[in-house]
């Protein structure tokens, strides 16, 4: 038997994975065929803003190589405009075109759908908040565990 907290580490991994999968679906769906679930997750953190890449890793937590790549996929199929920052000429920014917002509209209005849904099923605006809230905490504490955590492993005999 696993302790809850095992089980919710499983279930935050499996969670991520199916919501990307129910966005894959939304996408084909929609008939919408150059971007893919990943990048449309990408896109919608990027939202009205204007944004360095770096900037774009940091708030998404995504790994800076695959930012790049989606990035540039994204400015291919016409979903961002990238150009050179005025004040540092080695930044490239990147902000949604027409096409973009048109996407992230469709993005947001999913996700009211889903909100509501979830609401016809007992998952309370509240308790959707309480929910965040326990998440929030658990990644603080994540957090906390990477500036001064320790593992401590058993001693094996070898030296």
């Amino acid at each position: 038997m696993n302790s809850p907290y095992y089980e919710i580490i499983h279930l935050i991994e499996r969670l991520h994975r199916q919501f990307l999968d129910v966005l894959k679906i939304e996408l084909e769906r929609a008939g919408v065929r150059d971007i893919n679930n990943v990048q449309s997750l990408v896109l919608h953190n990027i939202g009205n803003d204007e944004i360095t890449v770096g900037e774009l890793t940091m708030r998404g937590y995504y790994l800076g190589s695959n930012v790049s790549y989606n990035v540039k996929k994204m400015v291919e199929n016409g979903y961002l405009i990238q150009e050179r920052s005025i004040h540092d000429k080695r930044s490239l920014r990147v902000r949604l075109s027409d096409k973009g917002h048109t996407l992230n509209k469709a993005l947001a209005d999913l996700y009211k759908r889903h909100e509501e849904l979830l609401a016809e099923i007992g998952m309370s605006e509240e308790n959707l908040s309480e929910l965040n809230s326990n998440l929030l905490s658990l990644e603080k504490f994540w957090a906390s565990q990477m500036t001064g955590g320790e593992l401590k492993l058993p001693k094996t005999g070898t030296k």
